[in-house]
Parts: C-alpha cells; sequence; structure tokens
C-alpha cells in the first residue's frame, strides 16, 4: 500500500470518527435539551403549587378574618339592641315607680294596700310575734289597719292575733326626690321581721315593683320586642 492509499484510509478514519463526534454531541445536546425542558416544567409547576398554596392560604386567612369581623359586628350589635331594651325597661320600671307615689296620696286606696302588704307578710313568716317597720309619714296608715290586718291574718293561718310591735326608732327612708335621686328611698309598705331580726320579709312597694318585673321580666320583652335578635 502506497502512501496515497494511506492517506485516503486515515481521511476516512478521521471523517468516521468526525461523524461519530458529530452524532454522539447531538445526542448529548438533545438529551440535555430535554433534561433541561423537564427540569423546568418541574419548576414551574413546583413554583405553580408554592403560588396555589400561598393564595389558598391567604384566602382562609381573609375569609377568617371576615367571619370575625361579622361575628364582632353581629355581638355589638346586639349589645346595643339588649342596652336599647334594658333602657326601655328601666324606664317602664322607672315609671311604675312614679305611680306607686300616686297610689300613697290617695289614703283610702294606700291604706287598703298596706293592710294586704301586712297580711301578705304575716302569713309568710308565721310568727306569734313580729316588728314592723314603716315610713314615719305612713305610720298612722299603719295603725288605722293594723287590728284588721292582724284578724284577717289569724282568721286565714287560724291561728290567735299575733303581737306586731311597730319599730319608733328606725323607720324606713323616704321616698325617692329629684334633690336625692341616688341616696336610699322608699316608695311606701311595710318590712316585718321576727323578733331575733332572723326572718325577714321586705314588702315595700318598691321590692314588690322589683319582684314582679323580675317574674315578669320574659313576657315584657317578648310584648315590647317581637323581633329578636338571631341568634
Amino acid at each position: 500500500m502506497n502512501d496515497a492509499d494511506v492517506g485516503k484510509q486515515i481521511q476516512q478514519m478521521v471523517r468516521f470518527i468526525l461523524q461519530e463526534a458529530e452524532e454522539k454531541a447531538s445526542e448529548i445536546s438533545v438529551a440535555a435539551e430535554e433534561e433541561f425542558n423537564i427540569e423546568k416544567l418541574q419548576l414551574v409547576e413546583s413554583e405553580k403549587r408554592r403560588i396555589r398554596q400561598d393564595y389558598e392560604r391567604k384566602a382562609k386567612q381573609v375569609d377568617v378574618g371576615r367571619k370575625i369581623e361579622y361575628s364582632t359586628q353581629l355581638n355589638a350589635a346586639r349589645i346595643k339592641v339588649l342596652r336599647a331594651q334594658d333602657g326601655v325597661v328601666g324606664e317602664m320600671k322607672e315609671e311604675a315607680g312614679k305611680n306607686l307615689l300616686r297610689v300613697t296620696k290617695d289614703a283610702t286606696a294606700y291604706r287598703k294596700v298596706l293592710k294586704g302588704l301586712i297580711v301578705q307578710s304575716l302569713l309568710r313568716l308565721r310568727e306569734p310575734s313580729v316588728v314592723l317597720r314603716c315610713r314615719e309619714a305612713d305610720r298612722g296608715h299603719v295603725e288605722s289597719v293594723l287590728e284588721a290586718a292582724k284578724k284577717e291574718y289569724a282568721e286565714k293561718a287560724k291561728v290567735n292575733l299575733p303581737k306586731i310591735l311597730i319599730d319608733g326608732k328606725v323607720y324606713l327612708p323616704p321616698p325617692k326626690t329629684a334633690r336625692d335621686a341616688h341616696g336610699s328611698f322608699c316608695s311606701g309598705g311595710v318590712v316585718i321581721a321576727s323578733q331575733d331580726g332572723k326572718i325577714v320579709c321586705d314588702n315595700t312597694l318598691d321590692a314588690r315593683v322589683e319582684i314582679s318585673f323580675k317574674q315578669k321580666l320574659p313576657e315584657i320583652r317578648k310584648k315590647l320586642f317581637s323581633q329578636k335578635v338571631s341568634q
């Protein structure tokens, strides 16, 4: 084989090696491109997932915030309505207190009320001897009905006439006045206690009004406020 043939073979081998190298480089490039695209797609999907999770988390926070704000406003509205209702009931109670003063100005009607309160107190205590306290201005009214009250009690309880001592040292306070609106006051009625003071029956007009309002409060609210705050 001469030099020319050797040269041709070498050139063929070089071309073959170059072709192999180009094909291999092309394969590597394609593989690298595919791997890059896969990794890029994974990164994009991962970022999308992170963004979706972040959005859902923030959406939940906004929803919770809205619910808290709604609950806060609803509770504030309820409190406002209840306060307004309490104000109306308080005004009714205040008006009832004023009406009590009108009752005490009618001597005949007031003495009848006092007699009933005394009898009721005696029936509750069932004591043979009691101490009675009243307003100083009411002492004459009380003394005028005392015997009749004792007899009525004795007949109803089927007992002997009780002994009733009117406390002449300690009187119930006078009615409320505009000048002393926050001090102790009594619109009328009596307080009767056992001799040892262990059992006390507060049968003042103010106590009767308070008891009546407590007992009738659900009914009063139902009649006054037909539209309830939603639970």
